[in-house]
């Protein structure tokens, strides 16, 4: 029988970004940054709260990627590296060491690479990953 294993991102949101904190189990896992809360309009909103199942989607440019599917009228959802939601983000999620500001942060790429890891052990072990956002 498959595990369901959920990894929590708790929210704070602000006029020029949104920023949080992904823990599994409550270890601190790494913060995230996103764009600010704009109803969900493609593009320019972070995805609204809720639970998503993670999973591996593969792209030509980028390799692979954790990918959040089902989000309501949105699409190409990824967690990935960056450290400025209002330069490097249209909707997705980036996980980073540190927070710098309102939707910015530094050492995204190492963040990546610590939940990425955590994220690949449990998909290797046959279980479900969950993103409970609130």
């Amino acid at each position: 029988m498959k595990t369901k294993h959920t990894l929590k991102l708790l929210r704070k949101y602000g006029a020029e970004g949104t920023n949080g904190t992904i823990t599994y189990n409550g270890d601190h896992i790494c913060h995230t940054i996103e764009l600010p809360d704009r109803n969900n309009i493609r593009r320019i909103s972070c995805i609204p709260i809720g639970q998503y199942k993670l999973e591996k989607v593969r792209y030509q440019r980028h390799g692979e990627q954790i990918g959040i599917p089902n989000v309501l009228n949105r699409e190409g959802i990824l967690l990935h590296a960056a450290n400025s939601a209002k330069d490097e983000l249209l909707g997705c999620i980036a996980p980073v060491t540190s927070l710098t500001g309102e939707g910015k942060g530094t050492g995204s790429g190492k963040a990546l690479a610590k939940l990425k890891a955590l994220v690949y052990c449990l998909w290797d072990m046959g279980d479900d990953v969950y993103l409970n956002i609130r």
